[in-house]
């Protein structure tokens, strides 16, 4: 299941209170974003124990603010609420390395 973030506070709380989280920055205009989201998707189904979350920057832009997010599609992976791996670009297997590796440490 993805969770579509709608505040920064949703956000904050999802990463403070989940060990190995998953996030999507997209946006509604992004062809290559396009690409992704089934794949992300499928991705939360495959891999139940992390949390994915998925963020439309135009939608709350402060949380693409915080995360220091400039190009869609970007994957970043956390950790106990700390970045651990950032991907820039519909790169699909780049994305689920950084899922498998978040999940393994």
């Amino acid at each position: 299941m993805v969770h579509t973030i709608t505040s920064l506070e949703e956000y904050t709380r999802f990463l403070n209170s989940n060990e190995s989280v998953v996030v999507d920055f997209t946006a509604a205009w992004c062809p290559p974003c396009r690409l992704i989201t089934p794949k992300f998707e499928s991705w939360s189904a495959q891999y139940p124990a992390a949390v994915f979350l998925k963020v439309d920057v135009d939608d709350v832009p402060d949380v693409a603010a915080m995360a220091e997010v400039s190009s869609m599609p970007t994957s970043i992976t956390y950790k106990k609420g700390k970045e651990f791996e950032r991907v820039v670009g519909a790169h699909l297997g780049r994305w689920e390395g950084a899922i498998v590796n978040v999940l393994a440490a």
